[in-house]
């Protein structure tokens, strides 16, 4: 998001700059992996899981991974093993989901 500011904020000058070579590959390669396309659903999705009893690398791991299963975030954060039902920790990931689908 702070890349695609940056290239807006150049977009919009009078005098356009070009971007350097790393500036372009660093843009690229962050894009393919951007789960979420606005500050607006950034902020939703944070607003839920602080909601939740979360530790706080475990809202920015479910954050940036969004698994899509319980099975599948209990492997990629060990520390939710034991701590949340199947069924809350499905909803937690429908609800991530949710927020997901709905961005513009």
């Amino acid at each position: 998001m702070l890349l695609d500011h940056r290239k807006r904020q150049n977009d919009s000058d009078y005098e356009e700059q070009e971007f350097s070579d790393v500036f372009n590959k660093t843009y690229s390669y962050t894009d393919s992996f951007r789960k979420f396309k606005n500050k607006e659903t950034c902020a939703a999705v944070r607003s839920l899981l602080a909601q939740k009893k979360l530790h706080r690398f475990e809202l920015a791991a479910l954050g940036n991974l969004c698994p899509e299963v319980p099975e599948e975030a209990k492997s990629l954060i060990p520390s939710l093993e034991g701590r949340f039902e199947e069924e809350e920790l499905r909803q937690i990931l429908e609800d991530i989901g949710t927020k997901r689908s709905l961005q513009y």
